[in-house]
C-alpha cells in the first residue's frame, strides 16, 4: 500500500496530469511534486502567492466561492507541508499538524469564515491529503453500501436498500479525475483517455469501478459497492431475514460435504457476499486459491492463494484473463477453487475443473432465475468459441455443479435469497433440477416492504447420503413442508 508520502506526490502529479488549474487559481500556483524539507520542521515557509481568489460567503451551506477558496488553500497548503518529514509521523499526529497549518493559512488569507464553516474547512481538506477528499464522510458510514458518483455535483449513496442523493459535492470535474486517478494508481491501475474505464478496489475490500470522457458523456463516474470491515456471518443474513436458519444449516452442510455450488443473481444481489460466507465453511487444512477480476473476496482461513487478472497495457499487450488464471491454478494443487464470477470463456475450464477431482468449488453467475443460470453457462462455453454437441455440454454441466442457490434483490431493498435447487441429474437432453427451499412471495405492506415466506417444497436432496458419510447430521424435519405450505 502506498505511503501517504506517496499519495500527496501522486496528487501533486495527477493535478498536472488531469487538468490545469482553474481560472481562479494562476497557473503560476501549481505545486511541484517534490519539496526540498529544512532542518527538521514538519512544515516549511513558501514563497508568497499571487492574488488570492475572492472570499468565501458566510452561508451555511458553501456556494461557488467556497470550492475556490479551498482550492487555494489545498495549492498553498501543499506548498508548506515537507514530505520527508511527514514519514516519521502518525496518522493522529499528522492530522494534528494539518488542522494547526490550516488554521494559519485561513488565518493568513484573512477570509472571513464562522466556526462552522472554518471547521467544514479544516475537515474537506484534511480529507484531501489524508484520504479521497469528499468521499471520506461517506467511505466512514457504515451504513452505506454503496457510493455513486454522477459527475462532480451528483452523489447518491445506497442506504438499506434505498438509493437517496446527498449534499456532498467535488469541485469540479478535475477534482473528481484526481480523485479517481489516486484510487485506482495504488493498485497499479491507470485510466486516462486511451483507457477510460478501470476495475479497482479499496483497502478495505471495496469494489470500485470508474468511467470517464469521452465514454462517460456527462463527466467522470465513479462507483463504489462497500464492504464489511467485519465480513458478514450466516447469522448476519437470518437475523436480516435474508434467509431462514434450516436453508443456513443446509448450506454450511453443502460446503462441508464439498458439493460445487453456483451462486446466482442479479447485480446488487449480494452474490459476493455469500460468496464470502459459503467460504466459511471451508476446513482450515484445505488449500484455497481464488480467481477474481478485482480481488474482494474476504476469505477467514490461512492457506489462501489469491490470483487477480491483469489488464492489458496502453500498447494492448501483456493482459492475463480469467481463463489463463484457472487453468494455472489446477498446477497449484487446489482442494478448492473460488472464482469471482464466470462471465466468459474461463467457464469450460471450470467445469472440468469441478468434474475432474476439483470438488467443492465455489463461484457466481450472472442470472435472474437458477434455469437462466443453467442457460446462460451454455451461452458462454459458445461465446468461447467452443463447438460442443448440445447434449455432452448438458452432461458435463449436470455432473460439474451440484446445487444453484439464487439470490434477489427486491424492489424494497432487501436481498432474500429465493430458492436452492439441485441439479438432479439429465432426462433426454434437459437438465432436471428439484427446488429444496424457495420463497413465496404474498404482498406489499402500506410501507412499501415485500411480505412473503420461506418454505421447504417436501424434496429430500440426493446429496443426503452424502452428509451421513461425513458425519454430518441435519436437523429433524428440516425438509419437511409448513403447516400451511
Amino acid at each position: 500500500m502506498a505511503t501517504l508520502k506517496d499519495q500527496i506526490a501522486l496528487w501533486n502529479l495527477s493535478t498536472k496530469r488531469v487538468a490545469a488549474p482553474p481560472p481562479s487559481v494562476p497557473a503560476s500556483t501549481e505545486v511541484p511534486a517534490t519539496i526540498e524539507a529544512p532542518s527538521q520542521a514538519h512544515v516549511v515557509e513558501a514563497p508568497p502567492l499571487p492574488a488570492a481568489a475572492p472570499a468565501i460567503k458566510t452561508t451555511a451551506s458553501p456556494g461557488v466561492d467556497y470550492y475556490a477558496t479551498k482550492l487555494k488553500l489545498h495549492q498553498k497548503l501543499l506548498t508548506r507541508i515537507d514530505l520527508n518529514s511527514i514519514e516519521s509521523l502518525t496518522p493522529e499526529q499528522l492530522r494534528k499538524e494539518l488542522g494547526v497549518l490550516l488554521i494559519t493559512l485561513i488565518e493568513e488569507d484573512s477570509t472571513r469564515l464562522n466556526n462552522q464553516e472554518r471547521a467544514k474547512l479544516v475537515a474537506d481538506l484534511t480529507n484531501e491529503i489524508m484520504g479521497l477528499g469528499p468521499l471520506e464522510p461517506l467511505l466512514a458510514d457504515p451504513t452505506i453500501s454503496e457510493i455513486m458518483v454522477n459527475g462532480y455535483q451528483k452523489v447518491y449513496v445506497e442506504k438499506s436498500g434505498r438509493i437517496q442523493l446527498t449534499d456532498i459535492r467535488f469541485n469540479d470535474d478535475a477534482h473528481l479525475m484526481k480523485i479517481i486517478d489516486k484510487i485506482v494508481s495504488r493498485v497499479g491501475r491507470r485510466i486516462d483517455e486511451s483507457t477510460p474505464m478501470a476495475d479497482a478496489r479499496l483497502p478495505d475490500g471495496s469494489r470500485v469501478n470508474a468511467i470517464i470522457p469521452p465514454l462517460a458523456l456527462n463527466g467522470p463516474v465513479l462507483t463504489i459497492r462497500r464492504f464489511s470491515v467485519v465480513p458478514l456471518q450466516m447469522s448476519d443474513l437470518i437475523q436480516k431475514n435474508t434467509l431462514t436458519a434450516p436453508m443456513a444449516e443446509l448450506l454450511s452442510a453443502l460446503v462441508k460435504v464439498k458439493c460445487n455450488i453456483i451462486i446466482s443473481g442479479g447485480t446488487g444481489t449480494g452474490k459476493t457476499t455469500l460468496l464470502n460466507i459459503f467460504s466459511s465453511y471451508i476446513p482450515t487444512d484445505e488449500r484455497i486459491v481464488t480467481i477474481e477480476d478485482t480481488a474482494e473476496l474476504q476469505l477467514q482461513q490461512d492457506h489462501v492463494i489469491r490470483l487477480e487478472t491483469r489488464t492489458p497495457n496502453i500498447e494492448g499487450k501483456g493482459e492475463i484473463t480469467m481463463r489463463a488464471l484457472v487453468k494455472n491454478c489446477l498446477r497449484m494443487r487446489p482442494d478448492r477453487i473460488v472464482l469471482g464470477e464466470v462471465r466468459s470463456a474461463e467457464v469450460i475450464d471450470m467445469l472440468q475443473a469441478m468434474n475432474t477431482g476439483h470438488e467443492g468449488s465455489l463461484t457466481t453467475i450472472h442470472a435472474n432465475t437458477p434455469r437462466d443460470a443453467l442457460a446462460r453457462l451454455e451461452n458462454l462455453v459458445g461465446m468461447g468459441g467452443l463447438t460442443i454437441p448440445s447434449k455432452a455440454l448438458r452432461q458435463l454441466i449436470a455432473s460439474s455443479i451440484h446445487f444453484i442457490v439464487q439470490a434477489t434483490r427486491l424492489n424494497d431493498g432487501t436481498r432474500k435469497i429465493t430458492s436452492i435447487e439441485e441439479i438432479s441429474g439429465m432426462e433426454g437432453d434437459i437438465i432436471t433440477t428439484q427446488e429444496i427451499f424457495s420463497f413465496k412471495r404474498t404482498g406489499t405492506s402500506p410501507g412499501g416492504s415485500v411480505q412473503g415466506i420461506f418454505r421447504a417444497t417436501g424434496l429430500r436432496p440426493k446429496v443426503s447420503e452424502k452428509f451421513r458419510t461425513y458425519g454430518i447430521s441435519l436437523s429433524d424435519g428440516i425438509f419437511d413442508p409448513g403447516p400451511n405450505d
